[in-house]
Formats: structure tokens, C-alpha cells, sequence
């Protein structure tokens, strides 16, 4: 190995060392002591790597691919930024006001958690678990979920192309996308059969537990006898304002643990001043309900105030910050993940409802089939309930 090389060992490998002695993520770290045997092996492959492989090797791209597998071994939420990925992110810059509507996480390619309603996502047809192979003709298989969402960003009227794969389709789909200025939606709510109060709630905000009691409030008054919640397809907001949504409906009891490294457990419970809506609920979920939604659908699950219903969860209830590192790069990292009440994990599990209702697989350009199964079941059981 020449001299070049070994030097930018120790400068590349530096940071790994700092990564190796953070630990692992939670219950994924391993013990330091346990650590430096790994970094002797990896000085190994390093090594016959770049004196054996059949071409010169670019050691700064191997080291990043190197720092870029370790984050992704984390969680899909996790990531390595290079230098100049993290002076934006420290900066606050934004990648540009408009979006399509789109949240991602990381399955070997990027994959869609939800197209937000009304979105141009939306509208073009893609749903949860669709894969996106490439965005702009850029593969995302070595892309992290912070690159994809800020490609996915840029000027009102701009346009984005995704190649996109759904279920076993042989042939990627091709779209292009126009970008636009997203606002946040409230609630919406109706009455369906005559006494069950449905509220759909695209968007969690600061301000959605305000509006969702109002809209609790004028169902109640225009004869809702119970509710059905519909959170499918909801993933964006702030963690907290999930815990604070589930506190109109929980009058005692946790509504949530977090649980972070090296500190304690807190326990989030519900106050004196909580539980003011005390009709039966019914709680729509699927691949594309996390975050704040999770958090929601957890509190109320594990205090026995509503009956899930609808496919899994995302599984997406950590809280990230920035490690920096020696050489200007960064660790964006779980470092904090929230429990349901009974201390069972959220992230990258996801929550399995009470009765599992499957939703139909649609293929681009198809119509999907009428009627909602899951909303059906709901309000079906919903009103077994009031009736008993």
C-alpha cells in the first residue's frame, strides 16, 4: 500500500472511529471494546482493496460508499452527508418552496411512504410502496431519503422525472411531475349512515388538534354517535402534535414513551384536562400512515379508545439530529425513537392493526375499484358498537 494511501486511511478512517464510539443506534450498537476488532477487518479490506482490485480506486469514493453503507445499515431516516450536504443542512437552505408530494424512505431503492392528497404525486397516481427507481435520471439505489426529498424540491412551474416500479410490474413507469407550492389541508368531516362522524386528516400540524376537536365538535352536533378517523396516507407533521391529537380522546394513561441513548425513558401521559371526546373511534391506517399519525394511532390503540383497522403502518418514530465529523462531513442520525404505552417499538415496525383490512393494488392507468372496503368495515363494526 502506498504512503498516499495509508495517510488517507487514517484521515478517512477517523471518522468511522468517531461513529464506531457514538455506538450503533440503540439496541443496534455493540459495546466500544467490541468495536475495534471490526475496524482491524475493515483496515483489511481497505487495504486489499486498493492494492489488488483490478483498477486504480478512487479512494474518496470508496470511503464515502464505506460511511454512506453504515448510516443505511441504521435505519432508512438515517444518512451520511458529505461536507458539502451538510453546510446546507446546517444552513437551513432550502431546496426550493414547491414539491410534489411525496414522502420517501429507503428499501434498497427509494420508496414512497405517501403521495399527500391533492398533491401532484397524487394526481399522477403513485401510492404507498411504489418504488422510485431514479429521480431525473439519477438511480437512487446509493441515494439517501434526505437527497431524494431534496431533489424532489425546487421551484413553482419546475419539473421532475421519476422512474417508478409498482408490484411485479417487468417495466418501469415513466412520469414527469410539476412541482407546486403545497399548503397545508385541515380536516375534513362529513356524516356517513345517518351517526358515524368520518374525518379525514390529510395533514398533521401545530394547528391540527385545534381543528380536529373543532371538527369532532360539529359532528357531535350534527348527531355523530361515533367516529371514524381516517389517517391512510397521512405522514408528514411534528411528532408532538400526534401526541397532542390523541390527547382530545385519552383521558388517563401513557400515550407514548420515548426512549433515546443514554438517558432515560420518559413517559408521555395524558393530563386532567384530556379525554374531552368520549364517542367510540375507528382508525383508518396503512403503509402510508407515520410519524405523527403512528404516534396517534399508538396512544389510542394502547389505551383501548379505538379499534384499528386498514394494513400496517410505515414504522417511522425516531427523532434525527446532526453528528458532525472531523472533516466537515456529518452523521444525520436517529438518536431518539418514541414506544407505544405497552414499550413495543414503532420504528421500522410499524403498527399492525386490530383487524386487518387489505386495500386493492392498482396499476398505472387503471381506475380504482369503487366503494372503500376499509372505511365499510369501520363503519360497520362502529355501529355494532353503538348498538350493543
Amino acid at each position: 500500500m502506498t504512503t498516499r494511501t495509508r495517510v488517507a486511511i487514517i484521515l478517512i478512517t477517523a471518522p468511522v472511529l468517531v461513529f464506531a464510539l457514538v455506538g450503533g443506534l440503540m439496541g443496534k450498537g455493540r459495546a466500544a471494546g467490541e468495536t475495534y476488532p471490526h475496524l482491524r477487518v475493515f483496515d483489511d479490506v481497505f487495504s486489499l482493496t486498493t492494492d489488488n482490485y483490478v483498477e486504480r480506486v478512487d479512494v474518496d469514493r470508496l470511503m464515502h460508499g464505506a460511511m454512506r453503507g453504515l448510516a443505511e445499515s441504521l435505519d432508512p431516516d438515517s444518512a451520511y452527508l458529505t461536507a458539502a450536504d451538510a453546510r446546507l443542512l446546517e444552513s437551513g437552505a432550502d431546496a426550493g418552496p414547491a414539491e410534489v408530494g411525496l414522502d420517501l424512505t429507503r428499501q434498497y431503492y427509494l420508496r414512497v411512504i405517501s403521495a399527500r392528497d391533492q398533491s401532484p404525486a397524487a394526481r399522477a397516481g403513485l401510492s404507498p410502496g411504489d418504488f422510485i427507481r431514479a429521480i431525473d435520471r439519477q438511480p437512487t439505489r446509493e441515494m439517501s431519503v434526505w437527497e431524494g426529498m431534496r431533489r424532489l424540491r425546487g421551484a413553482p412551474g419546475s419539473t421532475v422525472s421519476l422512474l417508478v416500479i409498482r408490484g411485479n410490474a417487468a417495466e418501469p413507469h415513466e412520469m414527469t411531475l410539476t412541482r407546486e407550492a403545497l399548503v397545508p389541508l385541515a380536516p375534513a368531516s362529513r356524516i356517513i349512515d345517518g351517526a358515524v362522524g368520518y374525518v379525514r386528516v390529510p395533514d398533521i400540524t401545530a394547528g391540527t388538534p385545534a381543528s380536529l376537536r373543532e371538527a369532532c365538535r360539529r359532528l357531535q352536533q350534527a348527531g355523530a354517535k361515533a367516529l371514524a378517523i381516517d389517517l391512510r396516507g397521512t405522514s408528514r407533521g411534528p411528532l408532538e402534535a400526534g401526541l397532542a391529537m390523541a390527547r382530545l380522546f385519552v383521558r388517563a394513561g401513557t400515550l407514548a414513551i420515548l426512549d433515546g441513548r443514554g438517558t432515560s425513558r420518559q413517559v408521555v401521559a395524558a393530563g386532567e384536562a384530556d379525554g374531552e371526546v368520549t364517542l367510540p373511534i375507528a382508525v383508518l391506517t396503512d403503509f402510508g400512515t407515520a410519524g405523527a399519525a403512528e404516534l396517534f394511532t399508538a396512544a389510542l390503540s394502547g389505551n383501548k379508545r379505538a379499534e384499528t383497522l386498514g394494513e400496517r403502518t410505515a414504522g417511522r418514530a425516531a427523532r434525527q439530529r446532526l453528528f458532525p465529523l472531523p472533516d466537515g462531513a456529518a452523521l444525520w442520525m436517529s438518536h431518539a425513537w418514541y414506544l407505544t404505552p405497552a414499550g413495543a417499538a414503532i420504528h421500522e415496525r410499524g403498527l399492525q392493526p386490530d383487524v386487518p383490512v387489505a386495500q386493492p393494488d392498482v396499476e398505472f392507468g387503471a381506475s380504482a375499484p369503487a366503494g372503500d372496503a376499509t372505511l365499510d368495515e369501520a363503519v360497520k363494526r362502529l355501529r355494532a358498537k353503538m348498538a350493543a
